[in-house]
């Protein structure tokens, strides 16, 4: 469902967390910001889900313990082949069955309408071409199937968003941050690849300092429109 002009999508907003305590080591970040309220978060994003499931960039696997067993089977995706090797010892002891594979966004090796969902967590800031790896997840979910995101976005507040959009394009937040470019408007980007957005909510989260800029973020749904015959 395309974005009508000038109308913004409905998300809702949510008070700000704040935790301001900085880790000495990226492990201890990681670490802070899932107890801090990154692991609620996912498990927001994953709560109800049925059927055949794909994750999109699953990193290490931190998303696995928070599967419902409501879920068939969980394909994840990763490319990085440091991080694949994790997210395969975090699959073995997760509760359901989850393949672990190699595979590109935008460029994923499966059959049209393969999944009943397809999950979006903390990558689509990151994937080099936005509205290519929106349209191939669309691809791959079943008509009227559902896409969970839960994802780094453009600030509402103007200060924030210039500063996103400076940091981003000068290649200073991509660099320190992992690829994450934080000036993406992901919510508009997910209803122009064909997907109606059921479920949104805006909220600030920062674990530490450091993170400020990628602090706005939104967790949701969107269910893959159904093509009229």
């Amino acid at each position: 469902m395309a974005t009508e002009a000038g109308r913004e999508p409905a998300c809702r907003t949510s008070k700000v967390k704040r935790v301001n305590a900085i880790p000495d080591r990226r492990s201890r970040a990681a670490a802070a910001a899932e107890d801090a309220g990154q692991a609620a978060h996912r498990r927001e994003l994953l709560a109800g889900l049925r059927g055949r499931v794909l994750e999109l960039g699953a990193g290490n696997g931190l998303n696995f313990e928070h599967y419902p067993t409501t879920v068939d089977e969980v394909v994840a995706v990763e490319p990085e082949p440091y991080l694949r090797e994790r997210a395969v010892e975090a699959a073995r002891n997760a509760k359901l069955r989850i393949d672990v594979v190699d595979g590109l966004a935008g460029r994923l090796a499966f059959a049209d309408a393969a999944f009943d969902a397809a999950v979006a967590s903390l990558v689509l800031c990151t994937v080099p071409d936005l509205d290519a790896t929106l349209t191939d997840l669309r691809r791959v979910i079943r008509p009227a199937g559902e896409l969970r995101f839960y994802e780094h976005v453009l600030a509402r507040e103007p200060r924030l968003a210039a500063l996103q959009r400076a940091l981003t394009r000068t290649g200073v937040w991509p660099l320190v941050g992992g690829g994450c470019h934080a000036d993406r408007d992901t919510v508009v980007a997910i209803e122009r690849a064909g997907f109606a957005i059921q479920d949104c909510r805006r909220f600030h989260f920062r674990p530490t300092l450091l993170v400020a800029p990628a602090a706005p973020r939104v967790i949701g749904s969107a269910r893959r429109a159904q093509e009229e015959s």
